[in-house]
């Protein structure tokens, strides 16, 4: 097992260590200096030739520059922990980037299978969460969500085996809201949220965590008054009972495009009377915000898809510089596995991210 976790130092060391970028390809977030542009580890078959696929696509982009890698124990049914595992113990092992340079976030929450087995799904559930008593009646919510403590216990134990690390530095409840406002209260929901983040604290404390956080697609992006809508002060505020004003509650994830934009117009969130963006909320409250699916699954990349702007000609390029220049995101998390989409998306990292002028101006064009 691989000790330590992303640091202020080693973080700062690996962009120092990539002059070919832009300076602004870097941002820091909570003292650490995180690329602007990180890779997603979501979409592939449960297969051995993906799994090599995912491997060298985490190799290329952290050499070329990217020290951000997202993935989650359910994608891919664990192989893609266990592709991102093989890949930093080769780039570790080489002396290609160092443990306390990566920045690396994995996510639990959704009852999943071991895809390395030859069970069928629910046979593997029985016998490895079931009949061990992980997982016991009414447990499971919405059909695929599962957020007890004995539960996320036996995850985070399964996924730090499969990255083969002592410590990941975020670990994210995986589309919560999503998963059990169906089912249950919105009161027992918070109820139970408030439990997680006790569980979530009492791991860092172990130094197995060291952030948490909600990965999400609905709850953040909807209109108040949505069955599955969340206010992120109220969240904040079980992270603060739970672990005092030091508490380790400092990322979201969520849907951000030139499409899927209401974490930039819609004003979803209230503080004091006053409606906000929750990428404005999540600013005033310290939390950093990481987007998921910037191309839309490669919706975003086919032609006359997205309007032209500025010298960017590739259309992944435009629909990955809105994003990443977004004030308040910290990086798109992109999936990408064949070598040449990985030249491609971080061919990028050389292109300045746009100032906040020239992002507004740039968004009051598109508005036109």
């Amino acid at each position: 097992m691989i000790s330590g976790y992303a640091t202020q130092k080693g973080t700062l060391e690996f962009a120092a260590g990539h002059p070919n970028v832009a300076r602004t390809h870097f941002k820091e977030f909570d003292g650490l200096t995180l690329s602007s542009i990180g890779i997603g580890t979501y979409l592939g078959s449960p297969d051995d030739a993906t799994d090599v696929l995912v491997k060298d696509a985490v190799v290329k982009s952290v050499t070329l520059g990217t020290n951000v890698i997202d993935t989650a124990i359910n994608y891919r049914s664990q192989k893609a922990e266990r592709s991102v595992g093989r890949a930093l113990a080769q780039l570790f092992e080489k002396g290609k980037a160092k443990r306390e340079q990566i920045f690396i976030s994995t996510k639990n929450g959704y009852v999943t299978n071991d895809g390395d087995s030859k069970e069928e799904f629910w046979q593997n559930i029985q016998n490895t969460l079931v009949k061990p008593g992980v997982i016991k009646s009414g447990d499971i919510s919405s059909g695929y969500h599962c957020m007890t403590i004995p539960y996320l216990q036996d995850q985070l134990e399964r996924s730090l085996k499969n990255l083969g690390l002592e410590c990941v530095d975020l670990m994210y409840l995986h589309n919560a809201a999503e998963g059990q406002l169906q089912d249950i209260s919105r009161e027992e929901f918070m109820k139970r949220l408030a439990e997680v983040f006790g569980f979530y604290e009492r791991q860092r404390a172990e130094g197995r965590i060291r952030y948490y956080g909600m990965a999400t697609w609905d709850c953040f992006r909807v209109p108040k008054g949505h069955p599955q809508h969340l206010s992120i002060f109220d969240v904040a505020e079980a992270a603060a009972v739970a672990g005092g004003n030091q508490n380790g509650f400092k990322f979201i994830q969520l849907p951000y495009n030139m499409y899927y934009d209401q974490a930039l117009t819609l004003r979803n969130q209230e503080k004091g009377g006053k409606d906000l963006t929750i990428l404005e909320s999540a600013a005033m409250l310290g939390i950093g915000v990481f987007a998921s699916v910037p191309l839309m699954q490669a919706r975003l990349l086919g032609p006359n898809v997205l309007p032209d702007f500025g010298q960017l000609a590739k259309p992944a390029h435009r629909a990955l510089q809105f994003v990443r220049s977004t004030p308040g995101i910290i990086a798109p998390l992109v999936g990408q596995k064949s070598p040449s989409h990985v030249d491609e998306n971080l061919e990028l990292a050389k292109t300045p991210v746009l100032t906040e002028t020239e992002f507004t101006e740039l968004v009051s064009k598109l508005s036109r």
